[in-house]
């Protein structure tokens, strides 16, 4: 199969790509690097230290009116910046708050949120021109549809947008990123992502708090020599870059205490799936999926890990030496392009500081968690079965689901959807991987799912809780189990390796409502963006 390089986009002289960037994934592929920087320049393992990204403080609280919850109001600002990244060099990214990734939102459930989303970028983008409007989605939340982050929905440079989030849902971990139409990728991929947290008080007492509850927003990204991102989708088959970043920093080092760690694990790669393992052999206990805690903890040796997934971890580093280095691996997946140090992710070093005790959680590896509406759901409530296939037309280098795709949204008026089930019902849905070469993190909107067989088994052990995305490889075929609550509307499916979102892997469907409906939450309509007046 016969590649091109016209969807190589120039930054700072990036210029044309080495060969490994060039490949197709039909399989795992390996290459030296793709970064055109000097030596002296291109970071290396394990030479920074790690950081967590700030919490955000709301700008203000107060008392929803008509039902007399809490509301804390945030306000976050996209704007260009310039990250401290590699050795010497300043890599100019797009950043909430201008910072890569953003600053976490922390709260309570049944805390409502207002974020105002203030778009003061630039007019455009530095690597290929496009109008950098955004759309900003909140992954993982039951939102209304006029605050999901619908990707027509946009907010141009100088506006801002209020979204309005119940939380309501059990407690997970979420994040923001970009879904501005057609450009989700090249935005999330320079910098227009962070995580959110929503807590319980079944959470709170089964898993480790505060400083031990640590996000990990896991990327990668290759460089141009004067340090600016360079950005090549392979003919919108996806992006592999040379260096991984953790919370924005090239393979950081933890210093960790001899306890148990939460590790709130985001793949935000846009198209890189992972495969995490310590250097110990040692198990990975999961305790969360994409919608919150699991019936039972899994321990694991890896698993796959695909993007927008999110999976909370334990690590028990209580056995190991002080000054004993334990590294995060990446054992990768088929269809990946994989470089010189792409099979490490970060490393702990074990220190010597004491350790409160008096902490439950200091030593706790919970067994048995939590249930929850999703994996309580039975087959035998499902009203209906639907069937899907992800496609990928040669000619075009056009992705599809059911050769249906957002062009088609669009050319309907937003009207044309691939399903309509009922408010409150429950489906089965079906969806084979039939694309041949790759996989493909399909998403659902507004819905948490159970994996309810994979290629005529069970679930893998690490899927064994409440999803809202699904990796589904090369040849694999998936059955998803899912309730349509609480919301009417319309809301999107697309696959999650961004370039074959952009181009043009996306769809809706519509909740309880007929196409003929009058909808009083129309994402394009119910919520509209403001003039921004404020300056800075």
């Amino acid at each position: 199969m016969s590649t091109t390089r016209r969807q190589v986009l120039l930054i700072g002289g990036l210029g044309v790509l080495g060969a490994g960037a060039a490949m197709w994934p039909t399989g795992s592929i390996e290459a030296k690097s793709v970064s055109r920087l000097s030596s002296d320049q291109m970071p290396r393992p394990f030479r920074v230290p790690f950081v967590q990204a700030p919490i955000l403080p709301p700008y203000a609280t107060g008392t929803d009116p008509a039902d007399g919850l809490p509301v804390n109001y945030y306000r976050v600002t996209e704007k260009a910046a310039v990250a401290n990244i590699l050795p010497r060099l300043g890599t100019p990214v797009l950043g909430y708050n201008g910072l890569f990734p953003g600053p976490t939102i922390s709260l309570d459930r049944g805390t409502k949120s207002v974020v105002r989303v203030r778009n003061q970028l630039p007019a455009r983008h530095a690597l290929d021109g496009h109008a950098l409007s955004t759309s900003t989605h909140l992954h993982g939340s039951a939102s209304l549809p006029q605050y999901d982050g619908y990707a027509s929905d946009i907010t141009h440079p100088g506006f801002y947008k209020d979204y309005r989030y119940a939380n309501a849902q059990p407690a997970r971990t979420l994040w923001y990123h970009d879904h501005g139409v057609h450009f989700t990728s090249l935005n999330a991929y320079s910098g227009l992502a962070a995580q959110y947290h929503v807590h319980d008080p079944i959470e709170r007492r089964l898993l480790p708090q505060g400083r031990y509850d640590v996000a990990l927003t896991i990327s990668d990204a290759m460089f141009a020599a004067d340090g600016s991102l360079g950005y090549d989708d392979n003919d919108h088959s996806g992006l592999w870059g040379d260096v991984i970043l953790v919370n924005g920093k090239p393979w950081p080092v933890m210093k960790v205490q001899k306890r148990v760690y939460r590790l709130r694990i985001l793949n935000a790669s846009i198209s890189r799936a992972l495969r995490p393992v310590l250097s110990t052999g040692d198990p990975l206990v999961i305790v969360a999926t994409d919608g919150g805690l699991m019936p039972a903890a899994q321990s694991v040796s890896n698993y796959r890990h695909a993007g927008a997934e999110r999976y909370e971890v334990l690590v028990d580093f209580r056995k190991y030496s002080t000054g004993q280095r334990i590294e995060l691996r990446n054992l990768s997946n088929e269809n990946n392009v994989d470089y010189d140090f792409t099979h490490k992710i970060m490393a702990f070093d074990v220190t010597d500081e004491p350790v409160d005790t008096s902490d439950p959680t200091w030593n706790r590896i919970p067994t048995v968690l939590a249930g929850s509406e999703t994996m309580s759901l039975q087959t035998g409530q499902s009203i209906k079965t639907r069937y899907f296939r992800t496609k990928r037309n040669d000619a075009t280098n056009m992705w599809t689901i059911n050769d249906d795709s957002w062009r088609d949204v669009i050319a309907s008026g937003y009207k044309r959807a691939v399903a309509n089930p009922a408010l409150n019902s429950v489906e089965i849905w079906q969806i084979e991987n039939s694309s041949g070469g790759w996989f493909h993190p399909l998403h659902i909107h507004l819905v948490d799912f159970q994996i309810i067989g994979r290629n005529g088994r069970g679930p893998f052990a690490w899927e064994r809780g409440p999803k809202d995305t699904v990796y589904i490889g090369e040849r694999e075929t998936v059955r998803l189990l899912m309730k349509f609550t609480p919301h009417k509307g319309v809301y999107m499916m697309h696959c999650h390796n961004l370039p074959h979102e952009d181009h043009d892997m996306m769809v809706q469907f519509r909740v309880g409502l007929r196409e003929s409906d009058v909808d009083p939450n129309d994402p394009m309509t119910a919520a509209r963006p403001v003039w921004d007046d404020v300056a800075g």
